[in-house]
């Protein structure tokens, strides 16, 4: 399978949408000011050197003109620009609020916070920012992509179908559009209607994206050895194919081959730090054997990345209780089970927080809830014809698809 093209058109136009939104921002009507003059010539100049690639000469220039007109929505927007091209990220979020503070209606404007916010792994930040360039913008073809992909690096995969899947007759044969389809189609159990958009991915030859898919579907009905196969020669095909390395992981994790699947995952972080999957598994790993400091930094990153993800949230919480951090894991489990009220072992480790902190009560009504949850799902089982299972209290990582950004498993830099 060949993906260059619409892969290529993608990048087109998300670059399209960036550099559109500066030279609309810098567009902006002047605001009274009272040194007129100076400032265009100034901001001129920044531009200059902006265009020419001197990004730390246009900051400074910027800034000069930004200091005889503060909230002059164009400056602030260049300047914000110049500071994202850098990966000053936090910088480039600062100048676009503030430029929104002085022209709130400004699309363009938003359409640069949210994609820097979903170019620096904050996909839930971006998320709020493009449904309101969407709503001023219907026509928004690269807003509807990013915003699409947002909701699939949350886990807000039929959220990404009901935005996508009216939208067919806009998007016709991008490739784009039917892989971020195919995919949350996939991920909700709608398996036939899927397919159909993920056939269009593979085409007529073979390719490690197409490996990749194949690799991802079979680690979705937990076939560890077919997706350990399939994930073995996206890899060897394109070593540097984003995600590969942490689905290839996460098969061999699942076969027992520990060691191998921790080389892939640092793998992975060494193609992208931002990797959710990865930082997730390594973070388990190191809290198994103790390396806690190691942990605590994976799984921080992996709640930035995903701030509500229930596993990640799991994990850290009881990292917390392994640490000595008793209230402070005590709090992150009342979230865990405020959220998740059917998870048996997190009312455990809440019980054992409370126990330790002599909130005797408090344990006690976890301990109820826990025989009642277990009652319930022996109840349940046996009424199917099986055997009462025994609970697993271990802070075991649930299976999961684990699928990453468009941007990183189609190769598009926004």
């Amino acid at each position: 399978m060949t993906v260059k093209g619409p892969v290529l058109a993608l990048a087109l136009l998300l670059g399209a949408a960036s550099a559109s939104a500066d030279a609309a921002a810098a567009q902006t009507p002047a605001q009274p000011q009272a040194d007129a003059p100076n400032f265009d010539r100034i901001l001129a100049r920044a531009m200059e050197l902006h265009q020419a690639g001197d990004l730390l000469g246009a900051i400074e220039t910027y800034k000069a003109a930004l200091a005889i007109s503060p909230d002059r929505a164009d400056a602030l927007s260049n300047l914000g620009a110049a500071y994202a091209k850098l990966g000053q990220f936090d910088d480039a979020v600062a100048q676009y609020d503030a430029a929104l503070k002085s022209d709130p209606d400004n699309a363009q404007i938003r359409l640069n916070l949210a994609l820097t916010y979903y170019k620096s792994a904050r996909p839930a930040q971006a998320i709020p920012h493009l449904k309101r360039v969407l709503s001023s913008d219907p026509q928004a073809k690269s807003a509807y992509l990013v915003l699409a992909d947002c909701y699939a690096q949350t886990g807000q995969d039929q959220e990404a179908v009901s935005l996508l899947q009216p939208r067919e007759a806009m998007f016709g044969g991008d490739l784009a559009y039917a892989f971020l389809l195919g995919t949350s189609l996939l991920r909700t159990g709608k398996s036939d209607e899927g397919q159909q958009y993920v056939d269009r991915v593979f085409g007529a030859g073979e390719s490690a994206e197409g490996h990749l898919l194949m690799g991802m579907a079979y680690l979705g009905h937990q076939e560890y050895r077919d997706a350990k196969t399939e994930l073995e020669k996206a890899v060897r095909m394109n070593p540097a194919l984003p995600t590969a390395h942490a689905m290839y992981g996460r098969a061999l994790l699942g076969l027992g081959e520990q060691e191998a699947a921790e080389r892939e995952f640092q793998k992975e972080l060494g193609l992208n730090v931002n990797d959710f999957e990865s930082n997730l598994q390594l973070g388990n790993l190191r809290k198994n054997t103790q390396r806690f400091d190691e942990a605590n930094a994976y799984l921080e990153r992996a709640i930035t990345i995903r701030p509500s993800d229930v596993t990640a949230r799991r994990l850290l919480a009881s990292l917390r209780l392994q640490t000595g951090k008793v209230e402070e894991a005590a709090k992150m489990y009342e979230d865990v089970v405020r959220d998740a009220p059917d998870l048996v072992d997190a009312h455990v480790q809440l019980a054992t927080a409370y126990n330790r902190l002599k909130r005797t009560e408090d344990a006690e009504r976890e301990k109820a809830i826990v025989d009642r949850l277990n009652a319930e799902a022996a109840a349940k089982q046996k009424g199917k014809g099986g055997t009462t299972p025994t609970l697993h209290m271990s802070m075991r990582v649930p299976e999961r698809a684990g699928w990453e950004s468009v941007v990183g498993v189609l190769g598009v830099v926004a």
